[in-house]
């Protein structure tokens, strides 16, 4: 039965607390109702987000790079590897066995070092005899042995094998018509003959239909190193195995078009347009097969199934989104300009945070909130919210918020507590690692607008700050060709916000917040990026 492609839910690109507890949340009721899905995230989390994880013992969900799907999340062929020494008739069995119509031979160390497929041993069977020749003069003894259900009845170190084959057929004139110097000879069970075919400089016997071979011609062979060989068949079916006796080492193709585990299915696609091979391999960084890659794969491949939580914006999500299946929006923000080319499950509600939703479509299907999701739940109501002082608060959210908070046996305000205390804690951290921890893009009737967003215990944490943080939104605005770049510095106890900003159209911050001009005045009841300082620039802007 063909494994079910994981669900990938995943909040926005700069991660907070709602993005990563709904996420976690949502993929958990999901599984629990039978589908396979697998919380991730789109970038470093912040210490509130790490604490709250810790603290309820969830693992840190998995970076999400590209929506769109690489080989090594694939289904590939897994056929056998192989090694070089591995014989023709080896190969030829495990075809027609149904293990693969070609196979990767691999080093010692399991290293891609070539390829055989159907092709490489037709060739040696339909082309020139000159190859099965060179073929033959190169294959190990115990290859032939192995091959022709024989037994080696004696070797010897000072090899001297053309790679010829003869078939030597009794007449009047015995062997003396037969130029066999260095060939490899097929006769039947006369001590005579093996003698005088050993002294005429043959390079092997091959005895069919011989039970035991005479103790004077193993001596004979010994004096003039000719290698003896009983045969399992007939005269015709050795000389046709003979050539199934070649090690594959000697007939893999070398060159070999590869592909990396990482590499994406849709860039592969079109360069296998430009090949016509049956198969390829598919490597690691150690240039070992994890798998084979063929056109059906590459005809019937999908993108990830993507789940987006606490956004509804593609310049908010993971990279490919546009390509990705997209299956459902789970939201608590503005719609803007979505697009889809299929229908798909869209909930959006006026509520505080995420997390809200997330806990009521438990309550809705009755599936039962394990205590430390609850936990973790909680803390993104309380961290969107900032404990419900938020203008985005609802009685939704408080509602949801005391039954998880039964839930987890906590108390909210000594929980809140405990949390702001570590999320505005902003000791050790440059001003860049701040600016950059939370930040969102907006577009707004066509202007490039980027809000970051700090939580610190007060104002006066960023006193004499001033120029730093403006040259880091400085950089922002020419590395994103953004008109304005805004830095908010939220105080949850102070309940408000004192304001920074850089670009063209900076003046914009000054018109919405008359504070802006006094950084040691805060901002009173400014405290939402979302429902305030969002509309409030939007507002302004618009009447520009």
């Amino acid at each position: 039965m063909m494994q079910q492609e994981p669900l990938y839910i995943t909040g926005h690109i700069h991660p907070d607390t709602d993005s990563v507890a709904s996420a976690i949340g949502y993929a958990f009721l999901k599984r629990a109702m039978g589908i396979p899905a697998k919380a991730c995230r789109l970038g470093n989390l912040n210490t509130e987000t790490r604490y709250l994880l810790e603290r309820f013992h969830f693992e840190e969900p998995e970076l999400l790079e590209d929506a769109r799907i690489q080989l090594q999340e694939m289904q590939l062929d897994h056929p056998v590897d192989l090694n070089p020494e591995t014989t023709i008739f080896e190969t030829l069995q495990l075809m027609q066995s149904g293990q693969g119509q070609g196979f990767g031979v691999t080093d010692e160390n399991g290293v891609l070092i070539g390829i055989v497929t159907r092709s490489d041993i037709s060739f040696v069977g339909l082309g020139d005899t000159a190859l099965g020749i060179d073929l033959l003069k190169e294959t190990p003894v115990e290859n032939i042995v192995k091959t022709i259900s024989g037994k080696l009845v004696y070797k010897d170190e000072n090899r001297h094998i053309n790679g010829k084959v003869s078939i030597v057929a009794l007449t009047k004139n015995h062997v003396k018509n037969y130029d066999i110097q260095d060939r490899i000879v097929i006769i039947g069970d006369d001590p005579q003959a093996q003698s005088d075919l050993i002294r005429k400089g043959a390079g092997m016997l091959v005895m069919v239909w011989t039970k035991e071979v005479q103790p004077e011609v193993i001596e004979l062979a010994r004096h003039y190193h000719c290698q003896l060989v009983l045969s399992g068949h007939g005269s015709m079916n050795t000389s046709r195995y003979l050539y199934f006796s070649v090690p594959i080492g000697l007939i893999m193709t070398k060159k070999v078009v590869t592909f990396s585990d990482y590499e994406l299915a849709e860039d592969v696609s079109r360069k296998m347009l430009k090949t016509r091979y049956r198969m390829y391999p598919v490597v690691n960084k150690k240039y070992q097969p994890i798998g084979y890659v063929t056109r059906y794969h590459m005809m019937n491949y999908t993108n990830k199934k993507i789940v987006m939580v606490d956004h509804n914006e593609f310049s908010q999500s993971v990279k490919g989104i546009e390509q990705a299946e997209l299956v459902e929006v789970l939201d608590h923000h503005r719609i803007c300009d979505f697009a889809t080319s299929k229908p798909v499950s869209f909930r959006n509600e006026i509520v505080g945070s995420t997390a809200t939703i997330v806990a009521k479509i438990f309550k809705e299907n009755q599936i039962p909130i394990p205590k430390d999701l609850a936990g973790l739940l909680l803390g993104a109501v309380l961290s969107d919210t900032l404990k419900f002082q938020s203008p985005t608060t609802t009685p939704k959210d408080i509602e949801v918020a005391n039954m998880l908070a039964a839930f987890a046996s906590l108390d909210i305000d000594a929980f809140a507590t405990d949390m702001f205390t570590v999320s505005s804690d902003i000791s050790g951290k440059s001003v860049e690692q701040l600016v950059n921890t939370d930040i969102k893009y907006f577009e707004i009737r066509n202007q490039k607008l980027m809000i970051s967003q700090v939580i610190i215990p007060c104002v006066d944490y960023v006193l004499g700050l001033d120029e730093e943080i403006e040259e880091e939104l400085s950089k922002l605005v020419k590395q994103r060709g953004l008109d304005v770049c805004v830095g908010v510095f939220t105080s949850i106890l102070e309940n408000g916000s004192v304001f920074f900003a850089s670009g063209p159209k900076k003046h914009w911050v000054e018109e919405a917040f008359p504070s802006y001009k006094n950084r040691h005045m805060v901002q009173k009841n400014i405290l939402s990026r979302k429902n305030q300082i969002v509309p409030m620039l939007t507002d302004v802007i618009t009447k520009s």
